[in-house]
Order: structure tokens, then sequence, then C-alpha cells
């Protein structure tokens, strides 16, 4: 195989792999806790957009339940971020034609 045309859609997988993170890291994915009590929006960069609180849990005895919550509803906004990038990188190596599981970069 030809190194210069190996070398060439290298740089082109590298410069589709990051258009992708640039594009799924302003992604909003939504987490939720507590049966949608707590609900946590947050980017696939990590970033949390906002964070909405059912008026029912804001009593001074529910105080350590509701900071679990919101932990619970983070952890879950990132858990479908996660699951996002790894979707949308899935998809972009289909797109190449590359194997799946390929380990990038090179």
């Amino acid at each position: 195989m030809n190194i210069q045309k190996m070398m060439q859609q290298a740089q082109e997988m590298q410069g589709k792999l990051q258009e992708m993170q640039e594009k799924i890291g302003t992604q909003e994915v939504t987490g939720l806790a507590g049966g949608g009590l707590v609900k946590v929006v947050m980017q696939c960069r990590g970033t949390v957009v906002s964070v909405n609180i059912d008026p029912s849990l804001l009593k001074a005895e529910e105080k350590e339940i509701v900071e679990d919550l919101v932990a619970a509803a983070c952890n879950d906004a990132r858990a479908r971020a996660d699951a996002a990038l790894a979707d949308a990188t899935r998809k972009m190596m289909e797109d190449l034609g590359l194997p799946a599981g390929t380990q990038l970069p090179f």
C-alpha cells in the first residue's frame, strides 16, 4: 500500500475525529434522578448547563437526599454523554470503512 496515501487517510481521519468531537461536545444530554424530581442538563464535554429540582424536595430535612439526587443526576448525564460520544465515534468509523473496535489515533 502507498505510504503517502495512508498518511493522507490518517490526516483525514484525524480531522474528522476532531470535527466530530467539537460537534458532540456541545450536544446536550439530560440526566434524571429520583423519578425525574431532579434533572441535570449537561453538555457532552461535561459542562453542567442547568439543574432543576422539584419544589417538593426543598425542605431542610431533605437536604442530604437532594444532594444525593443532584449527584446521581449529574452521573446519569455524564453516562449519557459518554454513550453519545461512543455512538458518534462508532458511526464515524463505520462511515470511514474502519472495522469495529479500531483504536484511534493509530
